[in-house]
């Protein structure tokens, strides 16, 4: 028997005798623990996930700029995850969007090319919106990874998709938040950039590091050490964990103070100048909230994370998915855990995992992973070689940018049509569409021009699935008055492209 397994069955009995469930000491030194404990807070994760995205369902997006009053009842109940799977599946891409990575990782191992990672998701069943289906647009059309997530490509790249994406990486990377940092810069960059990346390679240190730590706040100061401290986002958790300590009773204040510095969405042509509010640091922020003064209670971490508003469902799938991991599956009030009886077995819309699968694939892959980062694996048990958590490198989206006005501008367009604005850049939103659900799919071709010069010729699909996100932008622009055109080349009575309205920076 090797030194190295010697040391680690003795090191095994010793955590016996003294009924510790593990020992950790991070900064390159080993966390012990059975492999069935490893496994329970792997079930913990995806169970805590599938919870949370359950429980703030029906307040998704329905509370903008407000925050849901604590006598306003959030319900729960035995078959509630059961019912939802069955009745309303598209509410889990939290999930659905996780496991298409963790499939894509179970059938072509550690070291799967970006690509397939793009293309998996690109060519999915399922719908998407914001920098997902941006992205999408972008890879079926030639722009691939990392340009794909790149702001500049990317109207949405801060916005909070990989923020709900991400928790696999941690998930498979236990102690090791600068492994999961690896695979959230080759995934992440996929659909975001700047922020929207960070949001991501956050919550992926925060699952990593809720298998070495019990207690959330050094979990959630110890992950912010992986974001670069000049970031935007690294200063609003920042800001989040200060206020805590500030008004440690009262996170409706935290929540004040929140609205009032980092509330303002200044890319995202949906969300600029409105109460919508999908940027990764803002909700990101309300994660963190939920985490710190639920303490470690499940019941008030997920409400917290849920009556702070926006992306409710996204919020405390990710707050319950952290706790989760932390406190091990088997921890899991019997209130929340009993509706998972029905469901686990059930397979997520649009893809072939269950969470039983789930539970059993991340494990597998968690193992890999503690192996090929120093650990070392025994029959029952492991030891992670624990690693401190390192910076990524810096990057900032939308440097500058500054909204000045929103222009609704709601035209259906014949053959041409054109705006003129004052300022540096735009977005302009609106949509292909068939103008009758019998007619099949209809591909637009399209010639964009700026002041009268070509910049940009491409399609528009009718299919909401491969739809084009927004119709055009451009940053950068020397400032000054503009002229943006656009041609259709091959109008067509049954199809109808229509203007929204316009965001000018």
């Amino acid at each position: 028997m090797k030194t190295t397994e010697l040391y680690l069955k003795f090191v095994l009995v010793i955590v016996t005798l003294c009924s510790c469930t593990h020992t950790s000491s991070v900064g390159n030194e080993y966390l012990y623990m059975s492999k069935d404990e490893l496994k329970d807070k792997i079930k913990g994760g995806w169970a805590g996930q599938t919870i949370g995205v359950t429980f703030g369902g029906p307040t998704e997006f329905k509370y903008n700029g407000t925050y849901i009053q604590d006598y306003q009842q959030l319900s729960w109940s035995n078959d509630r995850i059961k019912n939802t799977m069955l009745s309303w599946p598209e509410l889990y891409d939290d999930l659905y969007m996780d496991l298409t990575f963790v499939e894509v990782f179970d059938r072509l191992g550690l070291e799967a090319p970006i690509d397939s990672f793009a293309y998996a998701f690109a060519n999915a069943d399922y719908m998407l919106w914001h920098a997902n289906q941006a992205a999408r647009y972008n890879i079926l059309n030639g722009i691939l990874p990392p340009q794909s997530g790149n702001w500049v490509n990317n109207p949405h790249a801060d916005d909070i998709d990989y923020q709900i994406e991400a928790d696999f990486a941690g998930l498979m990377s236990p102690g090791m938040p600068n492994a999961a940092s690896d695979i959230s810069d080759k995934i992440g960059h996929v659909m975001c950039y700047g922020d929207g990346w960070y949001g991501g390679v956050y919550v992926g240190a925060m699952y990593s590091l809720a298998f070495v730590y019990n207690d959330i706040y050094t979990i959630v100061t110890e992950a912010l050490k992986t974001i670069p401290e000049q970031t935007t986002f690294h200063q609003c958790i920042s800001d989040v964990i200060r206020w805590h300590k500030e008004y440690p009773d009262d996170w409706h204040q935290t929540w004040f103070e929140i609205q009032k510095k980092w509330s303002e969405d200044i890319a995202c042509p949906e969300g600029v100048f409105v109460p919508f509010n999908i940027d990764a640091k803002v909700n990101a922020a309300y994660v963190v909230m939920g985490l710190l003064y639920g303490n470690g209670d499940f019941t008030e971490t997920l409400e917290i994370s849920t009556r702070a508003g926006q992306d409710s469902d996204c919020n405390p799938s990710t707050a319950g998915g952290v706790l989760a991991t932390m406190i091990g599956y088997d921890k899991i009030p019997a209130y929340w855990k009993n509706s998972l009886s029905e469901a686990e077995q059930m397979e997520f819309k649009y893809t072939n995992m269950s969470l039983e699968k789930a539970y059993e694939t991340s494990f597998r892959h968690a193992l890999l992973m503690v192996e090929r980062n120093g650990g070392i694996i025994e029959e029952d048990s492991i030891g992670i070689l624990v690693q401190n958590p390192e910076a990524v490198r810096f990057e900032q989206s939308f440097s500058d940018l500054k909204p000045r006005k929103k222009e609704i501008f709601w035209h259906p367009i014949d053959r041409e049509i054109s705006f003129e604005f004052e300022g540096t850049g735009f977005a302009w939103r609106g949509e292909a569409v068939k103008n009758s659900k019998e007619m099949d799919e209809y591909v637009f071709e399209v010639t964009f021009y700026l002041d009268d010069k070509k910049i940009e010729r491409c399609i528009l699909p009718t299919s909401y699935k491969l739809r084009k996100h927004d119709l055009i932008w451009k940053y950068n622009l020397p400032n000054g008055k503009h002229k943006v055109k656009m041609v259709i080349n091959n109008s067509h009575p049954d199809y109808t492209i229509y203007s929204w309205d316009y965001v000018v920076f």
